[in-house]
């Protein structure tokens, strides 16, 4: 072991120590404030615990009217004004302990803080990432090969923005429920889905990368956009969202100089998940937040942070600077999501996504997000649909399709930032597919001679 990873470690090991010795303290408090719920954490600093207790939060579908956030020195203390998602203090108990298990000393690290919050199944599932450039009917290709390999999707979670699309897909195989974990196999997975992604126009930047195991969706998404740079603001093929000036956040940044921070302010409408989805940005972008005010009792949000670099300094360059406000505003659109929400609640079996997309695409929408989930044997799905160009669906193409799912099982819904799950569920039948979907596809991107 060299110098350096030995530095690391010993770094590293002295962190634990000290999170051992200062175990969290997490406090709720149902008394201080007439509307909202205090949820106070205070605990021994380290790199991302900011983006820890968000996530905490966040993954426990709690929303964030208030939040002041300090971490200068080597504690750590927050306190987060929250309320459920109908507007109503929180009367769980266990809250408090669901945060200190997933920020304690028990071994219970970022990356499995999901499973304490009861966020990921326990299914067991491999994991597929993909990035690439968004065309009108990818994701029906996309779900078309997978259920010609023999793969079941259990969830998914697909983000559209700036003509970039990034998408966490967990399948198992189709026969036995299981991982799939054959080499060969997993290969053949991801040298198909390149393709499709692919295509004739896209040749450079497409991404696949396979896994066996769990991730959280949301940080990945985030996380892969950021690498894909769907923040470029010389794309000039900016999605319609972008180019809707009402929907930019206003984002500001400035250094104050005196006391060597960096100054970022942000005001947006406000939305469930604001608050993780920019601060995953700064964690990702290697800034520290030291001191934070976060406001969101109105239908708009402020948020002010005060930053500097890991290495302790603040932001030097004006380069820098846009790049920064590109990135956050970029975060807040992600999650944004244009078009017509349609909710899909109905018995799981293999295939049904890759029916529901394509019934989609021959029907001229373009899915801009979609939510994947499987609860027992129902699968429910939320899909955002635009026509081919970005613009509001058609009443009477959205009732075509709903009449040819099903209109008990797809319902159509007008809140796009509901998180409610839809309630009805039955059976329905798409008729017959081709004998092969993914030659079908690739015949469509000019890969194949013929699919027959």
């Amino acid at each position: 072991m060299d110098y350096w990873s030995s530095s690391v470690a010993v770094d590293d090991e002295f962190e634990k120590l000290v999170i051992r010795m200062n175990p969290p303290m997490v406090t709720v408090d149902n008394e201080s404030d007439k509307k909202a719920t205090l949820i106070k954490v205070d605990s021994a600093n380290k790199r991302g615990s900011l983006l820890e207790v968000v996530q905490v939060l966040t993954d426990l579908n709690l929303i964030i009217k208030r939040a002041y956030i300090s971490s200068d020195g080597e504690w750590f203390m927050d306190v987060f004004h929250v309320t459920d998602q109908n507007g109503n203090k929180l009367s769980e108990v266990d809250v408090a302990e669901h945060i200190q298990q997933s920020l304690g000393p028990r071994g219970r690290s970022f990356r499995s803080m999901r499973r304490s919050v009861g966020v990921q199944s326990e299914l067991e599932h491999t994991t597929i990432e993909l990035t690439g450039k968004d065309r009108p009917g990818l994701l029906s290709d996309v779900f078309a090969v997978l259920a010609d390999l023999k793969c079941n999707v259990v969830a998914a979670e697909v983000w559209t923005h700036n003509s970039r699309m990034a998408s966490v897909v967990y399948i198992t195989d189709e026969s036995n429920g299981l991982p799939i974990d054959d080499p060969e196999r997993l290969a053949k997975i991801k040298q198909l889905l390149l393709y499709v992604l692919k295509g004739s126009r896209d040749r450079r930047s497409a991404n696949t990368a396979v896994s066996v195991g769990s991730t959280h969706r949301e940080r990945r998404l985030h996380q892969m956009m950021y690498a894909d740079r769907d923040y470029d603001a010389n794309n000039k093929n900016m999605d319609h969202a972008a180019t809707n000036d009402r929907s930019k956040p206003l984002v500001t940044v400035e250094n104050c100089t005196d006391k060597g921070y960096t100054l970022v302010n942000l005001r947006c409408t406000d939305r469930p998940k604001l608050l993780f989805d920019t601060v995953c940005t700064l964690t990702d972008m290697q800034y520290v937040v030291y001191h934070a005010t976060i406001i969101a009792d109105g239908p708009e949000a402020n948020q002010e942070y005060y930053i500097r670099h890991m290495d302790g300094c603040p932001i030097n360059s004006e380069a820098e600077r846009q790049r920064l406000i590109h990135c956050l505003e970029a975060a807040i659109r992600r999650r944004t999501s244009e078009g017509i929400r349609l909710e899909l609640c109905i018995e799981d079996r293999v295939g049904l996504l890759s029916d529901v997309t394509r019934i989609f695409r021959e029907n001229g929408l373009s899915v801009t997000r979609a939510e994947v989930t499987t609860r027992g044997s129902q699968a429910v799905n939320v899909f955002y649909v635009t026509d081919a160009s970005g613009y509001p669906v058609k009443n009477e193409t959205i009732e075509a399709v709903r009449e040819r799912i099903g209109s008990t099982v797809l319902s159509v819904k007008d809140d796009a930032n509901s998180n409610s799950p839809p309630q009805q569920a039955g059976k329905f039948s798409l008729g017959n597919l081709f004998r092969s979907r993914s030659e079908r596809v690739l015949y469509h991107l000019g890969l194949i001679r013929s699919y027959s």
